[in-house]
């Protein structure tokens, strides 16, 4: 591929980095077909490989839109044979992110539609101006919404998902907060600080008490609750493997204000 996959920017704190990704699709609505997909994939797991790694956030490269779908011409010319490979390829990059041992932000502007919703909703945190334009309207095209649109009911709730795949209706940025797909919603001026104040919160953090509770969010969602619980003791228990937990309790009791003299 001959334009990278994103554009980057690295943002140097006193815990870490923190890496801007700016999704490169194609013409004003960021569309994305399996080629930039794939490239994508292998751009972050490369990321994925620094030590100094402490959040990812993800944005689109204009303000049209996150990623306005997936590219429809690519799709027209799919058959039963080279339908997989294509959706494998949106799914592969939800799964390398969903995986990430770092926490993914969302920052979204403008339309995300298709494959683009579902790679927002494979990000941990999802955040957003009043441009933000959200949909599934795959079956409008003759398609059934699939791989990481599996995500959808767990973040909205099966009635709100089943309309919004079933209607291919497009909501606004006030519903989309209003039904948990945004966290946050806050103007375009100030969008960029309210990204770096959670990845500021985030990093502050151990990164092998993140790294954890990634992989738990990961077994609560796929496991059965029972075996998601047990999941966390061994969690509990390896995470004193460190002295990471010992550190971040001496600094927070060395940060204290000390008690009152009577």
């Amino acid at each position: 591929m001959s334009i990278p996959p994103f554009q980057s920017e690295f943002a140097n704190t006193a815990h870490g980095t923190v890496a801007h990704l700016a999704i490169c699709g194609a013409k004003t609505l960021n569309i994305v077909g399996s080629e930039m997909l794939t490239a994508a994939e292998q751009a972050f797991a490369e990321l994925l490989k620094r030590q100094d790694l402490r959040c990812i956030t993800l944005t689109g490269v204009t303000e049209k839109a996150f990623i306005g779908g997936a590219n429809l011409n690519e799709m027209r010319a799919l058959n039963s044979v080279t339908a997989e490979p294509f959706i494998r390829s949106i799914s592969n990059l939800c799964t390398a992110i969903r995986h990430a041992h770092v926490p993914t932000i969302a920052v979204m502007r403008g339309y995300c539609l298709g494959a683009g919703l579902e790679i927002a909703a494979a990000c941990d945190v999802r955040i957003g101006d009043s441009s933000v334009q959200c949909g599934m309207p795959e079956v409008r095209v003759g398609l059934p919404s699939v791989v990481e649109a599996a995500l959808l009911p767990g973040l909205i709730g099966w009635g709100k998902a089943r309309e919004l795949i079933l209607r291919g209706h497009i909501i606004d940025a006030e519903e989309s907060l209003a039904i948990g797909l945004l966290q946050h919603l806050t103007s375009s001026a100030e969008l960029a600080q309210l990204r770096d104040r959670i990845c500021a919160d985030i990093a502050q953090s151990g990164p092998l008490a993140i790294a954890a509770q990634k992989r738990l969010f990961l077994a609560w969602e796929d496991q059965p609750q029972s075996v998601a619980i047990e999941t966390g003791v061994g969690e509990f228990m390896s995470t004193f493997e460190s002295d990471e937990p010992q550190r971040a309790i001496d600094a927070f009791f060395a940060h204290r204000n000390p008690p009152a003299v009577s």
